[in-house]
């Protein structure tokens, strides 16, 4: 006889457990303490098993058959209940574990340290960890709404910080990108909030386009007093153009005097992919001094404190700050625009070597490809040329006229 609501509620317990049976597989098994359980049984290929539905009444006798019906159609279609709902509670528990945090961490370890990402991209990108783990750090991955990230976001622009709010959503959205492909969760709630954010008005790196300021600005460098590694950093940065980072992160055995250039590597890179820079004589004469006074191994420019570590990311700028200059007047980044708007509007260069030159990326690789090989031999004889200029206005001689000379 199928149960009823009024059966099920006269149920005693006894000294040993008991089952009454509702219909089709469906039965209710009443513990010597009071407790009355769903459970269906059902046979898969002769042997039988069982699918513990919960307990009664907070599994009520409607919904403990609508769960008998679902499970006896997964068992005609191939499927076995019990080991489907045991595989969601492996899921569930598996999930609550795989915290914000815990993921990010990950991400950061497998995605971007053991692909060799520039040092300097993985500290920013434990920066950004640091500012959104307080807020969404131990919540599980899959469980995390658009709302949760927002709020430290919003908190960072409150305080003026509209660019690192900005990176921390790019780096979220690359955290829950990664929990996506390893099944850790099913979308990317930071795709829900472009367009929440204040875009930070964009920025330009100060930098001097005078030929007479860049001359003051080479003898002051002369004049420096300070450690010879920063002075020696200082006297290389105008004349090779590449970005603060991979300057600081040069070593000795990527440097080959003899033919004059430098091969950093795709890992220290922007674009992640590897870069020439042909070495003028004064370059060179530069670096040998270096190396009569460190040695050939390890960072080309050390940190004063430990030679197993770089010079700070801040040396070259704070250098320039004790020398008198400004942040709106120059910095080590603005160096690049200074040298591509010297010899873009010098007009002797192929605006393409002068783009190889500065290592931005072209779209097309192939493209990319064929300009490095093109234009090596002009970018070797232009990097003379920019150095011999620079000594040129260094020692306060003749201006090369360009298109950005004054009378």
């Amino acid at each position: 006889m199928p149960l009823t609501d009024t059966r099920l509620r006269a149920l005693k317990p006894k000294d040993k457990p008991y089952k009454v049976t509702d219909e089709r597989g469906l039965y209710v098994e009443v513990t010597p303490t009071g407790g009355k359980l769903w459970r269906f049984r059902y046979r898969i290929g002769g042997a039988q098993k069982k699918l513990c539905i919960g307990s009664y009444p907070e599994i009520s006798l409607k919904q403990a058959r609508d769960v008998a019906y679902e499970a006896r159609r997964a068992v005609a279609s191939g499927g076995d209940p019990a080991f489907e709902k045991r595989k969601r509670k492996i899921r569930a528990e598996f999930l609550s574990a795989q915290t914000f945090e815990a993921v990010a961490r990950e991400y950061i370890e497998q995605m971007m340290v053991q692909n060799g990402r520039a040092d300097g991209t993985i500290v920013k990108a434990n920066y950004f960890l640091e500012k959104l783990v307080p807020a969404i750090g131990n919540r599980p991955i899959n469980e995390i709404e658009p709302f949760e990230v927002l709020a430290p976001l919003k908190r960072l622009e409150a305080t003026g910080k509209h660019e690192t709010a900005k990176k921390c959503r790019s780096f979220a959205g690359r955290v829950f990108r990664y929990g996506v492909a390893t099944t850790r969760c099913k979308s990317d709630p930071t795709s829900m909030l472009k367009g929440a954010l204040v875009t930070p008005r964009a920025t330009h790196y100060a930098a001097i386009l005078e030929p007479t300021e860049l001359g003051g600005l080479l003898r002051a460098i002369d004049d420096f007093t300070g450690y010879m590694v920063t002075k020696l950093a200082l006297q290389i940065a105008p004349h090779v153009f590449v970005r603060p980072g991979e300057l600081r992160h040069a070593e000795w055995h990527e440097i080959d005097l003899v033919d004059g250039v430098w091969k950093i590597p795709a890992g220290k890179m922007k674009a992640r992919r590897a870069h020439a820079v042909p070495l003028s004589k004064q370059v060179r004469a530069y670096l040998t001094d270096l190396a009569e006074m460190l040695g050939r191994e390890g960072y080309v420019f050390p940190s004063a404190r430990s030679s197993k570590r770089p010079m700070s990311e801040n040396t070259l700028n704070a250098a320039f700050r004790r020398m008198g200059y400004s942040k709106e007047e120059v910095t080590a980044h603005g160096l690049r625009a200074t040298a591509s708007t010297f010899l873009n509007e010098s007009g002797l260069w192929n605006p393409d070597a002068i783009e190889r030159a500065l290592a931005h990326g072209d779209s097309n690789v192939v493209r990319g490809i064929y300009h490095r090989g093109k234009h090596w031999d002009e970018r070797v004889r232009m990097a003379q040329w920019w150095s011999d200029y620079l000594d040129e206005l260094r020692t306060g001689g003749k201006v090369i006229m360009g298109k950005f000379a004054k009378g």
